[in-house]
């Protein structure tokens, strides 16, 4: 019983404040094999694609980064490659971390385009942390269609 850590053991007399329980605290494992702040991937990267009449609309969530930080390009004639890399923020020796949370490393996302994308009229800005990607659609060609007469 000695073995398991009791959480509660100096909590008596307060409020239990979920918020701030860390419940690993006590157990025997080293800080860094919780989060690696240098090996963590920036992989979370969420991106909305929404298609409206005129044209397909990415929208990428990139908080911190600066547009000279992220790279959009259209390879192989129909393929849209958003990517980019967030930096480790530089330790200092007297620095004492608590939690890290934010993640950094690269990111790489690839979305394949339909065929009415006009991939030669591809925009993208970013504004307050927000990365957008247009790219027009042209107008699909309808089949010209002749009715053939059924004699008989």
């Amino acid at each position: 019983m000695a073995m398991i850590p009791s959480f509660f053991d100096n909590r008596r007399g307060t409020i239990f404040d979920p918020f701030t329980w860390e419940p690993f605290k006590d157990f025997p494992f080293p800080p860094s094999s919780l989060v690696s702040h240098e090996n963590s991937a920036f992989v979370n990267t969420r991106i909305d694609w929404k298609e409206t009449p005129e044209a397909h609309v990415f929208k990428a969530d990139l908080p911190g980064l600066k547009k000279e930080e992220v790279k959009v390009e259209v390879e192989d004639e129909r393929v849209l490659q958003i990517s980019g890399e967030r930096k480790v923020e530089k330790e200092d020796k007297s620095d004492t971390w608590h939690r890290v949370e934010r993640s950094s490393g690269k990111f790489l996302r690839r979305f394949r385009l339909p065929e009415n994308a006009k991939v030669d009229e591809v925009k993208a800005s970013m504004e307050n942390g927000v990365l957008t990607v247009t790219v027009p659609k042209e107008e699909v060609k309808k089949p010209d269609v002749k009715a053939i007469e059924i004699s008989g």
